[in-house]
């Protein structure tokens, strides 16, 4: 035993990261990256599907990384999408590509090794916002169409529309653009020119954000599912006021819903993109959540 009297910590597990495709629309092939423990004794079944930001017109996959290696070392299945989104359509367009991303992981569920009634979906920023549209509303009409990947026979891929559930056991929302309208609003109030200008280019209007707003969803009882969510502000925000944040965690309750609400102090926003003691504290904590509802 050291001198201090404790035992060394045990080290951290290997993590073994690969490129998939897990679903095709308008022709294009959409990839994802899994995280995953290389010992395969350390996982635990338990499926994450990750859902970056960018202001629905920016970044990829490989932008969750740090935090989605953290969860793959607690023994998750880290799966982070590339999806459609204002560079190359509009909404719901990214809001399909999610859906079907969870639809890939539960139907792949034996090949990737996890339990197909075991799987989250988290999400930050305006990835925050998509994942908690596909959450309320899994398996709506809207959010259909995109084809998920599946190995033929041959060995070749092929691409089908499955009748397989989109539905979540639970949802992490990390600073999410949970009102796109309120946000826009926001934008213009305070100068941020390049985030108005973000919003159309996926919506477009403000009639048409407004139909996007979670909380709208909530209010108006058009929400299917209303799985617990771990709800997630930093305190130096300035790309999404505490006010959105707190509004739709009133809604959340209201409509029935479990929220678990987290607070940084003077963090900014999306500050676990960067490994930091800040971005190990929350991989514990949304892990902590996820084990329970993922249990």
């Amino acid at each position: 035993m050291p001198a201090n009297g404790r035992r060394n910590a045990a080290p951290p597990p290997e993590i073994a990261s690969e490129t998939l495709v897990y679903g095709r629309a308008e022709g294009r092939a959409l990839r994802a990256e899994c995280h995953r423990a290389a010992d395969a004794s350390a996982r635990r079944g338990r499926a994450v599907v990750l859902i970056h930001g960018g202001a629905w017109s920016a970044s990829d996959r490989h932008a969750p990384a740090v935090l989605a290696r953290r969860l793959a070392a607690g023994g998750f299945t880290a799966v982070s999408l590339d999806f459609r989104d204002g560079r190359d359509g509009s909404h719901p367009c990214a809001v399909r590509d999610i859906a079907a991303g969870v639809r890939y992981v539960r139907a792949n569920a034996e090949a990737l090794a996890v339990d197909a009634g075991r799987i989250g979906l988290m999400g930050s920023s305006s990835g925050g916002h998509l994942a908690l549209l596909a959450a309320l509303r899994p398996d709506v009409d809207q959010h259909q169409g995109t084809l998920i990947r599946r190995e033929g026979a041959s060995g070749a891929a092929e691409f089908w529309d499955p009748d397989i559930s989109a539905a979540v056991q639970c949802v992490v929302a990390l600073w999410p653009v949970a009102d796109p309208l309120a946000r826009f609003e926001y934008a213009r109030r305070a100068g941020r020119n390049d985030l108005a200008a973000a919003h159309l280019r996926y919506f477009r209007d403000e009639a048409h954000m407004r139909s996007a707003s979670v909380p709208r969803v909530l209010r108006d009882g058009e929400a299917e599912a209303l799985p617990p969510l771990l709800l997630v502000q930093p305190g130096a925000d300035a790309n999404v006021p505490r006010e959105m944040t707190l509004a739709l965690l009133r809604e959340y309750q209201d409509a029935g819903g479990v929220v678990h609400y987290l607070f940084y102090p003077g963090l900014p926003h999306a500050f676990a993109y960067q490994a930091s003691a800040e971005t190990a504290q929350l991989a514990r904590q949304a892990g902590w959540f996820l084990d329970q509802h993922l249990a």
